[in-house]
């Protein structure tokens, strides 16, 4: 498969297609002090709570070695990135590791390992990424709907799980079956991991219950456990969270921000970017990244926030 990789002030995005359907999306954030695949010293700061610091933020090691003391400092590798939902904080989660240290891989490296055709895309000229899709999967993560041939997924994330609420007409046997397709597609596509739960249409039997089954078994991306659907249409289906999800990635602080300089480095001079008071004032914060745009730009880079501006223009100075 093609994976097409943008770089941008701030975060690099990736694309992987088959043909020409997204089936996975990705944003990796260079604010991101604690990346997945990270080696590098940390001090065992509280033994009992397996609290460890590294690249000054906190992380949880397990399992706490035997022979690690309090306050002595080694390497561990970073396997699960911190998910701060502003509600039930999750710290990253690191291991004890032999060495030796190392950065950890960018995205790039990480889609060619996995066997995809990294394909760089451009920062100046047509938007290839967003043509390919990116725009359309950003759509998606930000209403929370996701259409399919006969219906749509209503997606809400909660602290304890991700719901998906499968709507639509018709036969409901063949609308269980399509919407079971777009679930795990969209599970793919997103990179969700935790505790997933689906509420399909209520099917009477157990038949049609059992293909909408199959169906996940089949298509779902590995490795995953789920219970089978019971008689009110729930499925619940649970994945190793070894990412972010981009449902949880577009709630980050800076995010909006992020995708408005994407936009803005692929104009030419001054330009103005505008938005919500609070995106502008992480702008305002990050006067590296601004400067970075601006040297891809060849034009300053002007901010103005306002009131009512949705999710924020970029356009000429």
């Amino acid at each position: 498969m093609i994976a097409l990789v943008e770089a941008a002030p701030g975060a690099t995005r990736a694309l992987v297609l088959d043909s020409d359907t997204v089936v996975e999306a990705y944003i990796a954030r260079a604010d991101d002090p604690l990346p997945v695949g990270l080696i590098a010293p940390a001090r065992l700061a509280d033994r009992r709570q397996g609290v460890v610091v590294l690249a000054g933020a906190e992380a949880q090691l397990a399992p706490v070695p035997a022979d690690w003391p309090e306050g002595q400092t080694r390497l561990v590798e970073v396997l699960r990135p911190a998910r701060p939902d502003g509600v039930r904080d999750k710290q990253a989660r690191v291991m004890a590791h032999d060495g030796p240290a190392r950065p950890a891989p960018d995205l790039a490296t990480r889609l060619a390992t996995a066997g995809h055709d990294v394909t760089p895309v451009p920062a100046h000229g047509p938007d290839v990424l967003a043509d390919a899709g990116w725009d359309a999967v950003m759509e998606e993560v930000l209403s929370g709907r996701v259409e399919f041939p006969g219906g749509r997924l209503l997606v809400a994330p909660t602290p304890a799980m991700l719901a998906i609420d499968v709507d639509g007409t018709g036969d409901l046997a063949r609308l269980a079956e399509a919407a079971a397709r777009a679930v795990a597609a969209l599970i793919r596509r997103h990179g969700i991991g935790g505790p997933v739960v689906v509420d399909f249409p209520s099917l009477g039997g157990r038949a049609p219950r059992a293909v909408v089954d199959a169906i996940l078994a089949e298509t779902l991306p590995p490795p995953f456990e789920k219970t089978a659907m019971n008689g009110f249409g729930l499925v619940q289906i649970i994945r190793p969270r070894w990412q972010l999800s981009l449902i949880e990635a577009v709630r980050q602080p800076g995010f909006a921000a992020l995708e408005l300089l994407r936009r803005a480095q692929r104009l030419v001079g001054p330009v103005q970017i505008e938005a919500q008071a609070s995106v502008i004032d992480w702008l305002a914060a990050h006067p590296a990244l601004i400067a970075d745009c601006a040297r891809q730009t060849g034009g300053t880079l002007a901010l103005l926030a306002r009131d009512g501006a949705g999710r924020g223009h970029v356009q000429p100075a």
